[in-house]
């Protein structure tokens, strides 16, 4: 994958600003697995002190979307992408430094072909699994990703 996790971090700050500013960065991307970590600080809490379930969901979602727009990139055609469902349980109060790790990137190849060849939107679900420092899954995200090949 041409896109480093370097790159993708700035692109976050001046497209994504309130997940730059809420913590969340891409650590680690290949054509399989993302990781992304978020730590619990005082502007991204809750009332409860822990981290703010919508935070999580940043972070979650880009373990998943960034391993989508790399696919895309790599497939040299202009192709749309967008979330249509998600589902989230939580399991844990997540406090201290959060690890979102998404292994479903095998997925997006098939979907990413078959809407070329077809000219049809594709749907494909993604999960996305947050551990704390002591490997305790605090929150699972699932995410409807739908890809579609631009006129």
């Amino acid at each position: 994958m041409a896109v480093s996790t370097g790159k993708f971090n700035t692109f976050t700050f001046f497209k994504l600003p309130s997940a730059w500013w809420c913590g969340v960065r891409l650590r680690h991307m290949d054509e399989k697995k993302a990781i992304v970590t978020v730590t619990h600080k005082w502007f991204n809490q809750n009332p409860f002190k822990s981290m703010f379930w919508a935070v999580q969901g940043m972070a979650a979602e880009l373990s998943t979307g960034a391993m989508v727009i790399a696919q895309i990139k790599d497939s040299g055609k202009k192709i749309s992408m967008l979330v249509a469902n998600n589902t989230a349980n939580f399991s844990k109060k997540a406090t201290g430094k959060i690890t979102f790790t998404c292994e479903d990137g095998h997925l997006i190849k098939e979907a990413i072909d078959k809407t070329i060849a077809t000219g049809e939107g594709q749907a494909f679900w993604m999960k996305s699994v947050g551990v704390n420092e002591d490997g305790v899954v605090v929150s699972t995200f699932k995410f409807e990703w739908t890809v579609r090949l631009k006129k």
